[in-house]
């Protein structure tokens, strides 16, 4: 993970941030022996505290992997809430099912295994909180798909806003600054024009978040 924060910052948010369960312990352990790329504890307290701000009653996610982010949020949603997971990987959605199952939060969770831009159209309603965290050239075209679905107070987040193995931190730095480079790899590019969609719409005022790899939070204003 190309965590954006030094190292002694990390452990400091973490250690002063709230306490894990045991089921995110052991979240967090499965990703370190595996070398899963999670958000981390950082990050997913922050996804809990936006959900909370927000009142969310239902969330969906773009890429839930073993589903550490989801279990996260599901801690912060009412006992008749709805997380909607979904995960192109058979086995990590049905681990994911696993941990949330654990944490007593299986009931309100909804498993879509498959492409999540072809879930999101099984679902009615509006989404209080969105996360985007599947393949980064298909960024700005989740916004579009759920742009709609949220309401005004909601919150549509971006994972990998600043950085991952795939990113190139200084593509985006000249991009920001005005002096954009010639060409830069697909996934860089993704988050560029995720965050010139974002920033370019009236409706939504987004910040960027310098936790876990970068998160960019748009807040939907009108």
């Amino acid at each position: 993970m190309t965590d954006v924060l030094t190292d002694d910052i990390a452990r400091f948010v973490r250690a002063a941030g709230p306490d894990p369960d045991e089921t995110l312990i052991e979240m967090d352990e499965y990703a370190a022996a595996e070398g899963f790329p999670h958000v981390g504890p950082e990050v997913g307290a922050f996804l809990r505290l936006v959900a909370q701000l927000t009142g969310a009653e239902r969330i969906f996610e773009f890429g839930s992997g073993y589903g550490y982010s989801a279990y996260w949020f599901a801690e912060a949603l009412p006992g008749d809430g709805e997380i909607v997971l979904t995960e192109v990987d058979a086995d990590e959605l049905e681990l994911a099912r696993e941990y949330m199952a654990a944490g007593g939060y299986d009931a309100i969770a909804r498993y879509e295994h498959g492409d999540a831009m072809a879930a999101i159209d099984r679902y009615d309603g509006p989404f209080d909180v969105v996360l985007i965290d599947h393949e980064k050239h298909r960024y700005a075209d989740a916004f579009e798909a759920v742009r709609s679905r949220v309401p005004v107070g909601g919150v549509v987040i971006a994972d990998n806003a600043i950085t991952a193995s795939v990113v190139d931190f200084d593509d985006l730095l000249a991009w920001a600054e005005g002096t954009p480079a010639d060409e830069t790899n697909e996934h860089t590019q993704g988050i560029i024009d995720y965050l010139e969609t974002v920033r370019a719409d009236p409706a939504f005022e987004t910040v960027i978040v310098p936790l876990g790899e970068g998160i960019a939070v748009s807040y939907r204003v009108e």
